[in-house]
């Protein structure tokens, strides 16, 4: 059967879980970090053992206003904490307080790149609220083990419109929360550990119609990669079923990263009823402009502001600007070197190249890499002053740099005859020698093969052990081969 795939518009909105960088938790004073042993960062309060009280950790709420200015969104004055009742098993106090009808952020919005350019996306809401513990149902046959470690983490909760329209604007609306998340210091953007959780809300309609199809949230998604492949596979399963003349039932979906596949988890014939009503232990968060005032000045430059930066100030091309601001930490390590050199396009070359392949080939941070940005500022300078060439600098001295942490550039430069003292009559000498050893070649240079220049050049660096100044022996080859 042909599927007309095409007939059909998709609908995704996205539900953001982020988990936010305090020291403890929401409510209570626990430790709120990952890694400790299972059901050791627990008190009373997070047990919710009878007569503990909650308060409110100050923290939580100068991020989720962090957030929720640099998202555009309107903050609110008077916020109010519910409890929304339900049971499982690692919710020891068998709520969970949230904000329901006053959350702290509202009506934002998400710029994203499409293929299709620029495009908006409506933020709906950011409310607060404490995550559950962990249910693990894969270690023991028999028994599903509980860590409380997490519950009563404090969690920003950041709901989009429905106004995605295909995977990769989800996908590029998930890179983006998870850069500016990282950029503001808000959330780590861990996908893996689960500090960052994504559920995606998905629904096909004919193209040209007015009403929503019937919607399907999917869970379980662990990398921004298995969203986007959890939303083809389930927007393909819808459309399928509707030309099959099967009704698309309001369900939740789990996603099996290995078949790829999404799998019925269980059905929403009737909306859960929460019972929420205002937590009587908390009471009204009061906000006020001069506060939201303290919290705005303090936001960093953010990844948009940075890419116009780069571009219109620092002359760079809208694809090196967008590296460059893809990771803060990168960003910054740049900004610092370009301060240094004054070179900004030089700068992003060495970020960009010899520094990312680094961190590439050795599965690194930024925060690990050995050399500090002066360190590499003297090398760079030493290529400025051409003293050594590029090429030189490159595959020699930057990874001696990076292993020898006594020394500085020029004296290893030094230490490894790296550095270029060839006098001009030199060069020439050797650029006569190369030209004479082939004189065919020469003859097929001026006769419109120009890239035999590489040929000429490689000589000429061979014969100078790598010491000659690769700009000043190019202009002189050409000067040589057009007499």
């Amino acid at each position: 059967m042909n599927i007309p795939f095409d007939k059909y518009d998709t609908v995704i909105g996205l539900e953001v879980h982020a988990q936010l960088k305090t020291a403890s938790k929401a409510f209570s004073s626990d430790g709120a970090y990952y890694g400790a042993p299972s059901n050791t960062l627990i008190d009373p309060i997070s047990l919710g053992h009878p007569g503990t009280l909650p308060v409110l950790n100050k923290k939580q709420v100068e991020l989720a206003v962090r957030l929720g200015l640099a998202l555009n969104c309107q903050i609110r004055k008077r916020n109010e904490f519910s409890r929304k009742n339900y049971f499982y098993p690692d919710l020891p106090k068998g709520y969970q307080i949230t904000q329901f009808d006053t959350p702290i952020c509202f009506e934002g919005s998400l710029v994203i790149e499409t293929n299709k350019g620029v495009k908006h996306i409506g933020i709906t809401r950011i409310h607060m609220e404490e995550d559950s513990g962990k249910s693990t149902h894969d270690l023991d046959p028999y028994f599903t083990l509980v860590d409380l470690n997490r519950a009563g983490v404090p969690l920003v909760e950041i709901v989009s419109e429905p106004e995605m329209s295909s995977s990769d604007e989800a996908y590029a609306y998930l890179t983006e929360i998870r850069k500016l998340v990282r950029y503001l210091d808000v959330c780590d953007g861990n996908m893996e550990e689960g500090s960052l959780r994504c559920d995606a809300n998905v629904s096909v309609m004919l193209k040209g119609a007015k009403e929503f199809g019937e919607k399907v949230e999917v869970k379980n998604m662990n990398s921004i990669r298995n969203v986007k492949r959890a939303l083809d596979y389930e927007v393909k399963r819808q459309i399928i079923a509707l030309e099959n003349g099967e009704e698309i039932q309001q369900s939740t979906r789990g996603f099996d990263p290995v078949k790829g596949s999404t799998f019925l988890m269980r059905l929403k014939e009737d909306a859960h009823d929460y019972r929420y009503f205002n937590e009587p232990d908390l009471p009204p968060l009061l906000l006020d402009e001069v506060y939201i005032d303290e919290v705005r000045k303090k936001l960093p430059a953010l990844p948009r502001q940075l890419v116009e930066k780069y571009t219109s100030e620092f002359g760079l091309s809208k694809y090196d600007a967008l590296v460059l601001t893809d990771d803060k930490a990168i960003a910054e390590y740049f900004e610092e070197l370009a301060g240094i050199c004054g070179d900004y396009k030089l700068a992003a070359n060495w970020v960009m190249g010899p520094v990312k392949a680094y961190l590439n080939e050795h599965a690194i941070e930024l925060s690990q890499f050995p050399l500090k940005v002066r360190r590499l500022a003297e090398l760079v300078s030493l290529v400025q002053e051409g003293k050594i060439n590029h090429s030189t600098a490159n595959q020699k001295l930057f990874p001696a740099l990076i292993e020898d942490q006594e020394s500085n550039a020029e004296q290893l430069a030094n230490k490894m005859n790296l550095l270029q003292d060839i006098e001009e009559d030199d060069i020439r000498t050797y650029i006569d020698e190369a030209l004479a050893q082939y004189p065919d070649k020469v003859a097929a240079y001026r006769n419109g093969k120009k890239g035999l220049l590489g040929l000429f050049m490689g000589e000429v660096m061979k014969r100078s052990k790598g010491k000659a100044d690769p700009k000043k022996t190019n202009q002189w080859l050409r000067m040589k081969l057009e007499e």
